[in-house]
């Protein structure tokens, strides 16, 4: 047995799970790793992420800020931050992913629901302890796109690609107001899990926050609804738009504007995050959502107010055809650095 599945197993035991019965869950980008625990009675999810101090720091603070609230994130049943172990209520199977692809009928109902949780999330203050993601920070973000896709795809970076995140920084103070709530950051289907005995704004299940900022509202917005794992109908999109306005009493101009904005910086870091996620972690599942990524992006630039970052993204990143994901496919794990 390893040092750390000697490490879990204790930890497991002295929070009084040691019979229960393991199994893996279905991981994310990052190296955590969960498992469920099950006994004749109850269940509890383990995450496991080692070295990961600050984030399962970060992941107690914001879940103890979003229950005091009335937000459903994980009770914590046992903690070991330092080693990076925490044992968590277990909110079931019912992710808004999985019943959206059992029924995808239910997209209007499932989606409404998260933009009322959205919508209640955002009548807080956010909290103090959080970083801003302001234009700087966004900016900052993109460069990991600059840094690692045109390698991918064997194209070197020219004075358009280079000019990118000042640009995102630029239109950003152009187009984003001062107005700032928490976003949770990876808030998307596969992070929400309906929990339907509960009351609003519990009724949904949060997971996948330890990555909290503070900044524009459209964030989180945009995060669920250009969702780089699955295809979002556009007519469900624009409702869930209008949902989130009619509750909140943003200006419709101003804040398409900052969505699209806000919309484009977030595909063109997951451009950079896949090829990296390819190339320096030998994880290529993740090139098959490039397409759809690459379209949102097209959508979002697409915005009369972004004409300049249209224009530098035409002539500094090449479009991620087949061609080019087989590329990156290729070189799969090779890459210690750009």
């Amino acid at each position: 047995m390893s040092d750390r599945a000697t490490a879990i197993a204790a930890f497991i035991g002295a929070a009084g799970w040691a019979a229960a019965q393991r199994s893996p869950l279905a991981g994310d980008a990052s190296s955590r790793r969960y498992e469920r625990l099950v006994t004749a009675n109850r269940s509890a999810i383990l995450m496991d992420a080692p070295g990961q101090k600050d984030s399962v720091a970060a992941f107690l603070r914001v879940g103890s800020w979003l229950r005091e609230r009335g937000f459903s994130a994980p009770k914590i049943l046992a903690e070991n931050a330092e080693a990076g172990l925490l044992l968590l209520e277990d909110f079931g199977d019912a992710l808004v992913a999985r019943l959206l692809k059992d029924d995808p009928d239910a997209d209007i109902r499932l989606y409404s629901s998260v933009i009322d949780t959205l919508v209640e999330l955002h009548r807080h203050p956010a909290p103090s302890f959080l970083a801003p993601l302001d234009g700087p920070a966004m900016a900052r973000l993109v460069d990991l796109t600059v840094e690692w896709y045109p390698a991918a795809v064997d194209a070197a970076p020219n004075d358009a690609t280079r000019r990118i995140p000042a640009l995102v920084a630029a239109h950003h103070a152009r187009l984003v107001d001062g107005a700032q709530v928490i976003a949770l950051r990876d808030f998307h289907a596969e992070n929400l899990i309906l929990l339907p005995e509960r009351a609003p704004p519990a009724q949904m299940g949060l997971l996948d926050f330890q990555d909290a900022v503070a900044c524009h509202p459209a964030y989180d917005l945009v995060s669920l609804l250009q969702d780089a794992r699955r295809d979002v109908a556009p007519a469900t999109e624009a409702a869930m738009i209008g949902r989130y306005l009619e509750n909140t009493g943003h200006d419709p101009e101003a804040f398409g504007a900052a969505c699209a904005l806000i919309g484009a910086q977030r595909q063109l870091r997951i451009v950079g995050v896949f090829a990296r996620l390819c190339l320096h972690f030998a994880k290529p599942g993740y090139l098959d959502h490039l397409p759809r990524v690459w379209r949102y992006l097209q959508r979002n630039l697409a915005h009369p107010a972004l004409t300049e970052l249209a224009r530098a993204v035409a002539d500094g990143l090449p479009e991620p055809t087949p061609d080019r994901i087989q590329r990156i496919k290729d070189k799969c794990g090779t890459f210690p650095h750009p």
